[in-house]
């Protein structure tokens, strides 16, 4: 019988679940969390957050345990990698699943969050490949042909720019410009050459959401989403609309999961920007994301 697999990543806003055996993947699930809540501010993971995030634990090493899995790779990305008590968390998983979760360095969750986006789409795309991750505390970008020549981790995310700057509903224009502010200061930072990407492909729930809603899906359809080609000007458009709405117009739109509807403003002002600095006219939708990363270095035999 074929090993069974898990992956786990936890990041600001969301942790995922991905069991997979051989290049069937078994089960995907996403919760949405809010691990980084006010951790821009306190530099701590509040009670509450982790008081979320260990439910959705507690039911991930459920289906651990229905499903048999043998072996278990629990990454965690940005807020913790910030937080002062990340004690209180590891030992939590810890305690509920057996495995130590991994705080990724900013440079290790890049190089998982390229392995996973780009093996899919091998030989399809004209190279160098931009691949980029909006998470609820940091972006990920990373530029490579096979494997990545260069990548950042930069502290902004729709969690951390929303609690920053986004304070009215809907935001004030002084606000979505200083949000995009902050923004353009990390781009021009950046050791990412955006502009020298010749395709560019976006993945994690910020750009996978705002798909969804751009192509007026009835329901978040993953399948619908995957590998989907749109455009930049299209989505500058549709995000500037976006932006404008109120968290509970955001809630209507169909696709939109209501655990995400007031901090995908800011995440999806990041994603624009990205786009814009880069040439590139279109780019695809990739569903494959740093949890295809992480499950890969789960397969084969145990070092």
């Amino acid at each position: 019988m074929a090993e069974r697999i898990a992956a786990i990543d936890c990041g600001t806003n969301s942790i995922k679940l991905l069991i997979g055996e051989e290049s069937q993947v078994l089960v995907r699930e996403s919760r949405m969390v809010r691990l980084g809540q006010g951790v821009d501010t306190t530099g701590l993971l509040a009670p509450e957050a982790l008081g979320r995030t260990f439910a959705a634990v507690d039911e991930f090493a459920e289906l651990v345990r229905t499903y048999r899995v043998t072996r278990i790779r629990f990454c965690a990305t940005s807020a913790t990698r910030d937080a002062a008590n990340a004690e209180v968390f590891t030992e939590g998983v810890r305690e509920r699943l057996g495995v130590t979760p991994e705080v990724l360095s900013g440079a290790e969750e890049a190089a998982l969050v390229f392995a996973g986006a780009v093996a899919p789409l091998e030989g399809e795309l004209e190279t160098p490949v931009l691949v980029v991750d909006v998470g609820g505390g940091s972006t990920e970008l990373v530029l490579g042909g096979g494997t990545p020549d260069v990548a950042v981790s930069m502290d902004i995310g729709s969690v951390r720019l929303h609690e920053r700057h986004l304070h009215d509903d809907p935001p004030l224009p002084e606000q979505v410009a200083a949000c995009v502010d902050d923004i353009d200061r990390h781009l021009r930072r950046s050791p990412v050459p955006v502009g020298d990407a010749r395709s560019v492909i976006g993945t994690s729930g910020t750009i996978k959401t705002l798909a969804a809603a751009m192509l007026a899906l009835p329901f978040y359809d993953r399948d619908a989403i995957d590998g989907v080609e749109l455009g930049v000007a299209d989505t500058a458009a549709y995000v500037e609309r976006l932006v404008g709405m109120t968290v509970a117009e955001r809630r209507a739109i169909p696709s939109m999961h209501p655990g995400r509807a007031d901090v995908i403003g800011a995440g999806a002002l990041i994603w624009t920007r990205v786009l814009q600095s880069s040439e590139v006219s279109h780019y695809r939708v990739s569903e494959a994301d740093i949890l295809y990363g992480i499950a890969s270095t789960l397969v084969g035999p145990d070092e």
